[in-house]
């Protein structure tokens, strides 16, 4: 077992573009008083808590739970709705990251304030790998696992389901260590923060790999709805870009581990891109990772964007819908009958895989499924207008939506094990201290 927080260095001598303050409005510094918390990442929702704490040690962290009546741990602010907010929150930023890699369970355990960019150095150097990762690598790894973020993959699980431990200050301020072996662990993983301040997890990992990117423009839609499952299971990591209403249905990434084969020369009838790519049509390529097949470490090539990079063209919002991959096909050509109507309000689309997981509250629960994600322009109004009717079209497909993404509402029926949530969190936090308004919404 090693403790590699050395090699971490200082943090903003590490990673100087990717800390608290980069993407978001609002507080810098250190603060336990009424401060302006500001806003999240998208400048969408303003943070109606006038208190952030940002404790230097687990026993600080422990005393601010266990005085606050109403607290919520505050990430990287990439949730674009109020599922973050509270009357008071805490950051754990200035916590040490206590990076430790045990060599032998091949697991990294670490403070809940990291970012998987963060902890992707330290793995990288030390020789080791996680097995997939999201698009941003600027997001809190507690944050994404809360939400049942993912990456991509027919073989690849959401990032939540590398985990293999917590440690979680509960509303009384006790530390409270769950692993797989405990009764509550498939539900207190995807938490949405309801039973207390994750503190600290532990990952599996693997010995570091490299990956290829490459870039296929010109599918048609009907090479796409007859090989959907051929093109989506062609590499380690796939990832369809489109706008819905185009001719073609826009460019494939293909995410190939450097042991795997090849990637092909073309696909079903798409070309591959002579030249880097943006998602976004018509925007520089120079945020994003290398492509053209030049490979690289995986903590380079599996996200799309660069650590040091601001990844957003301009403010935007986001939603997104876990089907079950069953219903893949189904579900892209009835979204595609609304692309008249979702058109003028979108930026992009992207449909990614993930395999199932026996998570309580992941979007994957039980079934491999499918992310149509959408990147929408910054019109609020119209956004929000049209979620109703993208939910009812999806209805038929048991669509669930990211949690920390913009959504009309949540079909509860589609989680059998919620009320085994709302009981732990009723165990946890009987005088719902983690409890807000999203949650009350949403799950309570």
């Amino acid at each position: 077992m090693a403790d590699v927080t050395a090699l971490f260095n200082t943090p903003k001598q590490r990673l100087p573009g990717i800390w608290v303050g980069e993407h978001c409005t609002g507080v810098r510094g250190r603060h336990n008083g009424r401060v302006n918390i500001g806003t999240n990442w998208a400048k969408y929702h303003t943070y109606r808590a006038s208190t952030l704490h940002e404790p230097r040690t687990i026993e600080e962290l422990q005393d601010v739970v266990s005085t606050a009546p109403k607290i919520r741990a505050l990430g990287s602010r990439h949730s674009f709705n109020d599922l973050a907010d509270s009357a008071e929150l805490v950051s754990l930023a200035a916590l040490d990251p206590a990076i430790v890699i045990d060599d032998e369970s091949e697991t990294v355990s670490f403070s809940a304030g990291l970012r998987y960019g963060e902890l992707g150095v330290v793995l990288q150097e030390a020789g080791w790998a996680l097995r997939n990762l999201a698009s941003l690598p600027h997001i809190s790894v507690a944050g994404a696992i809360a939400t049942s973020t993912h990456g991509s993959g027919v073989n690849n699980g959401t990032l939540a389901r590398a985990v293999t431990a917590l440690e979680i200050v509960t509303a009384s301020g006790e530390l409270r260590a769950i692993g797989p072996v405990d009764p509550e662990f498939d539900g207190a993983v995807v938490s949405l923060g309801a039973l207390g301040i994750v503190s600290r997890i532990t990952l599996d990992i693997e010995p570091t790999y490299e990956v290829r990117q490459d870039v296929f423009s010109g599918l048609s839609w009907n090479s796409l709805i007859d090989n959907y499952d051929g093109i989506v299971s062609r590499a380690y990591s796939a990832s369809i870009f489109t706008n819905w209403v185009d001719d073609a249905v826009g460019d494939v990434w293909l995410k190939s581990r450097i042991t795997d084969r090849k990637p092909p020369q073309e696909l079903y009838g798409a070309a591959k891109a002579a030249t880097d790519v943006h998602p976004l049509p018509g925007v520089s390529a120079s945020s994003t990772t290398p492509q053209s097949g030049v490979a690289g470490p995986w903590i380079d090539r599996l996200p799309h964007f660069r650590m040091d990079f601001t990844p957003s063209n301009g403010e935007e919002l986001q939603s997104e819908y876990i089907v079950p991959r069953q219903h893949a096909v189904a579900a892209i050509l009835a979204v595609r009958a609304l692309g008249e109507r979702i058109a003028p309000h979108l930026q992009i689309t992207e449909l990614r895989t993930m395999a199932a997981d026996s998570l309580w509250l992941s979007g994957a629960y039980e079934t491999d499924a499918v992310g149509i994600h959408f990147t929408w322009k910054f019109e609020p109004a119209e956004v929000l207008a049209l979620l109703p009717l993208i939910e009812d079209t999806l209805a038929p497909f048991d669509a669930r939506p990211h949690w920390g993404k913009l959504f009309h509402t949540v079909r509860r029926e589609l989680y059998p094990r919620l009320p085994d949530f709302v009981a732990l969190a009723d165990e946890l936090d009987p005088s719902g201290k983690f409890r807000n308004d999203y949650l009350e919404r949403n799950v309570f």
